[in-house]
């Protein structure tokens, strides 16, 4: 494994381990207070730009046999964020309704 390899690897882990906490405080507050959907979209657009550039890198492909766990972690980030990101839209609208029901 390459040096570089272990770098992405340890990026991906710590940006998936912070995404459930993040999902869980989400979904405990009902609120989109606080929350920027732009930041979410812009997440989102670079995991899919990761895991586009895997897929279109042809040394890693010819290696997904032994490497597929880096493409496991982008796709597993991405669906967190893509949970988040669907939560921020449930909070939005339980904020409209707190708002009509004052």
């Amino acid at each position: 494994m390459e040096f570089y390899e272990i770098c992405e690897m340890m990026m991906i882990i710590s940006f998936g381990a912070s995404w459930p906490l993040n999902v869980i405080k989400s979904y405990k507050a009902r609120t989109a207070k606080g929350k920027s959907l732009g930041f979410l979209c812009l997440i989102l657009l670079g995991y899919i730009a990761g895991i586009t550039g895997k897929f279109i890198n042809e040394k890693y492909m010819s290696s997904l046999a032994s490497n597929w766990y880096v493409l496991f972690f982008y796709f597993l980030n991405f669906i967190m964020v893509f949970i988040d990101f669907l939560l921020y839209f449930r909070n939005r609208k339980l904020d409209k309704k707190a708002k009509n029901n004052i």
